[in-house]
Formats: structure tokens, sequence, C-alpha cells
């Protein structure tokens, strides 16, 4: 009876850390605060998320994919991403990617990366981000990103005008 109930008391503490993927790394955050309201209202946190800091310190060791359209992809990604996209999610764009690879997925806010993450543990992969803030995040914090032809830019395509609501405008020319 008392390993039922130490049992009992341990899930009871751990149920809202375990459903909030923010557990698995607190730093994880958008400098915004509305933004970052915004970000934990659109997640279910079904992935783990990794911070925009942490991402660009090992940004040459890991494998980066973009979940957005084709047409957000060539206005520009983050550098070395590849594009997996989300209407037109293709598993075989992962080409023969080591199921332990580390994989980190974004898209414009986290939302879409989340989706597309899901599907990548489900086909076997054991180790996939969500970027915490995705591409908006990215720029926010003064990263650089490049566009079809590899070369740095400032334009950010943030898929509609209401959503452009969310880059910093001193940080990016923003398309939709």
């Amino acid at each position: 009876m008392k390993f039922y109930t130490v049992l009992f008391a341990f899930s009871l503490f751990s149920f809202p850390f375990l459903c909030n993927g923010q557990a698995s790394n607190p730093n994880a955050h958008c400098e915004n605060k509305k933004f970052d309201k915004k970000v934990k209202q659109l997640l279910s946190f079904t992935i783990p998320v990794i911070d925009v800091d942490e991402l660009k310190a090992e940004q040459d060791s890991v494998y980066i994919f973009d979940a957005r359209e084709p047409e957000e992809y060539k206005t520009s990604h983050i550098k070395g991403a590849k594009y997996i996209g989300y209407n037109d999610f293709d598993p075989t764009r992962l080409g023969d990617l080591p199921k332990d690879a580390k994989i980190v997925v974004y898209c414009s806010v986290g939302y879409r990366s989340e989706k597309v993450g899901n599907k990548l543990k489900e086909l076997g992969y054991e180790n996939v981000q969500n970027l915490y803030g995705s591409l908006f995040e990215w720029v926010n914090r003064g990263y650089p990103v490049v566009d079809d032809n590899n070369k740095e830019t400032n334009e950010v395509h943030t898929y509609n005008k209401k959503w452009s609501q969310w880059v910093d405008e001193n940080k990016a020319k923003k398309t939709w």
C-alpha cells in the first residue's frame, strides 16, 4: 500500500511537468512576453522544445528541418536547414538519416513544427526537438537567416499580416 501511495504522490507532482514540455527545457522562452504567452497557448508540448540560443550553439552538429511551406522556406530559413514541409510533408526528404540522429524542427512559431515532430516520432526518430518560438524567435534574437541561394537576408516570410506582429520590425523585413 505504501508503494502505491508514493507512486500516486509522485504522479500528481510529475504530471504537470510531463505534460508541459517546458519541464524538459526550462530555459526555452521568447523574449517578447506576449509572444511567449502566445507560443505557450499554441503548443501542446508533445515534442521536447529547444531554446533558440541552444540551437545556435549547436547549429552545426544537429539536423535542422523547416516545416513551413516552400515559399516561406525560399524567402529565408536557418542556415543548414533542409525543407521538410508541412502540407506536403514527405519523409523521403529525410534521406537515410539515422533514427537516433538529433533533429530540430521549426516553422514560424512552433505549431506546425510540433505536428511534424510528432510525425517524425511516429516514424521512429528518437531524438526530435521543436524550436521554441521557431523562426520568428530566431530572427527576433538577431540570428541570421539565408535565402534560397544560401545568401544572408533580412527578409522573413511571416505567413500573413496577422502573424507578422510577432516579428520585431527592427530585426527583419516582413513579407507574406
